[in-house]
């Protein structure tokens, strides 16, 4: 583990003390306490990622009750041994995104699928759950659930949308540049080793 790497760690761990604190007491001077553990503990990742501190206290400073982990899900879509993969700028991830509140990790996935790749989906089955700062890159200072999901084609085709500008299906030797911070090469592989074997057990961290 590098120094930022550690940073971020104990960053994220003052970060859940402070808003559990927050959560809890019921003592204003205490609160008090808790808010300025949690502005050092934004401060630390602003002085070492170079990011403002007003977008880190958004991103990272935002949220009320019990510190828990985000949510999100990847799509693994397949036909003829390739994969599919949607364009965001200039890079390519597999289809998916934030968990909302109202969805479960099923209807999220269909509606990622949708909205990013035009395509109506079955999800069949998880293939893997993943800590993101275990895998992807640049590290968060916030935790992350990876949820990878194979799913099946019913209907549909690709629209370009606010979201995406491109889709295609690519195999593991001709990927384009893809999005580290959604899916790195080793999940994506994940994705076709899972793909080809029917007995397939979930992957987790």
């Amino acid at each position: 583990m590098n120094d930022l790497d550690e940073l971020i760690k104990i960053a994220m761990e003052l970060q859940s003390i402070a808003q559990n604190g927050l959560t809890y007491t019921k003592d204003p001077f205490d609160k008090q306490r808790f808010e300025r553990v949690r502005e050092i503990s934004a401060q630390m990742i602003s002085m070492k990622t170079e990011l403002p501190l007003e977008k880190v206290k958004g991103l990272f400073c935002n949220e009320t009750g019990y510190q828990t982990p985000k949510i999100e899900t990847r799509a693994a879509i397949f036909k003829e041994n390739k994969i599919l993969l949607v364009k965001e700028q200039d890079k390519w991830s597999l289809p998916g995104g934030w968990v909302d509140y109202n969805e479960s990790i099923a209807s999220n996935t269909i509606k990622e699928v949708k909205e990013e790749a035009g395509l109506d989906v079955i999800p069949l089955r998880i293939i893997a759950i993943q800590d993101r700062n275990k895998h992807n890159f640049p590290k968060f200072a916030y935790g992350i659930f990876k949820v990878f999901v194979l799913c099946y084609v019913i209907s549909g085709s690709f629209k370009e949308n606010d979201e995406t500008t491109e889709s295609g299906f690519f195999s593991l030797d001709n990927l384009p540049i893809i999005d580290e911070n959604k899916n790195v090469y080793d999940q994506i592989k994940m994705c076709f080793d899972a793909y080809k074997n029917e007995k397939w057990e979930v992957v987790f961290d």
